[in-house]
C-alpha cells in the first residue's frame, strides 16, 4: 500500500473511531455528521468523500466484523484449539463493537431496521459470514467435536441468532456485563450442538 492509500486508510478509520465513540456516548440518532467531523478532525467533504451517509459509517463495523469471522476460520483450521474455545472466543469478539454500550446497541439496532440500504448491507454480511461460520462448524463435526446430524450453515444461522438476540436482550435491560449474558447464551449453544463425548456435566464456562 503506498503513501497515499495509507493516509485514505487512516482517515476512514479515524471517521469510523471517531464516529463510534460517539455513538457509544450519546447514541446514533442524536450525532450528527458535523459532530462526527469535529472529533474526528476532518471537514465535512472529506466526510463525504468517504460516507454519503452517516448510516454508512457502519459499513466499516461490517467490515469488521467479517474480519473477525476469517480470524476464526483461521483458529479452526490452526488446530491448536478446541473448537468449543474458538467458538466462544468468536462470539465475545463478534459482540465487542456493536456492545460497547446498551445506547449504541439500541441505536445500531434501530437504525439497520430503519434504512433499506443498510439492511442489505447487513444481510449480505451475515450471508457471508454465515458461510465462513459454517466452515469453522464443520472442522468441529469432523473433529467429532460438533454432532454431524445438524447441518453446518443451520447450525451458523442459529450462532448468528442467538449473538444478535443476546446484544438485543442485553440492551434493553437494566446495565449489566454482556459477556454474562454471552457466556450463559455459549453455554447452551454448545450444549445444543456438541457431540455426545463433549458433555461434561455440571461443566460451567
Amino acid at each position: 500500500m503506498g503513501r497515499r492509500e495509507r493516509k485514505r486508510t487512516q482517515t476512514r478509520e479515524r471517521i469510523f473511531r471517531s464516529a463510534m465513540q460517539l455513538f457509544a456516548e450519546r447514541g446514533f440518532l442524536a450525532t450528527t455528521v458535523e459532530d462526527i467531523t469535529e472529533a474526528a478532525d476532518v471537514g465535512k467533504g472529506t466526510f463525504f468523500n468517504y460516507f454519503p451517509t452517516k448510516e454508512h459509517v457502519l459499513s466499516v463495523l461490517y467490515e469488521i466484523q467479517l474480519g473477525k469471522v476469517a480470524e476464526a476460520r483461521a483458529a479452526a483450521e490452526s488446530g491448536k484449539q478446541p473448537i468449543r474455545q474458538v467458538l466462544h472466543d468468536f462470539m465475545l469478539r463478534i459482540a465487542e463493537e456493536p456492545g460497547r454500550t446498551q445506547q449504541l446497541a439500541r441505536g445500531l439496532f434501530v437504525t439497520t431496521i430503519s434504512s433499506e440500504s443498510l439492511r442489505k448491507m447487513m444481510f449480505e454480511m451475515l450471508a457471508r459470514g454465515r458461510q465462513v461460520l459454517a466452515n469453522v462448524l464443520q472442522r468441529g463435526q469432523e473433529r467429532g467435536e460438533i454432532r454431524r446430524d445438524l447441518r453446518a450453515d443451520d447450525l451458523a444461522r442459529v450462532f448468528q441468532q442467538n449473538v444478535m438476540g443476546t446484544i438485543l436482550f442485553w440492551s434493553l435491560n437494566p446495565p449489566a456485563r454482556l459477556q454474562e449474558h454471552l457466556d450463559r447464551t455459549f453455554e447452551i449453544f454448545w450444549l445444543g450442538i456438541s457431540s455426545p463425548a463433549e458433555h461434561f456435566p455440571g461443566e460451567r464456562l
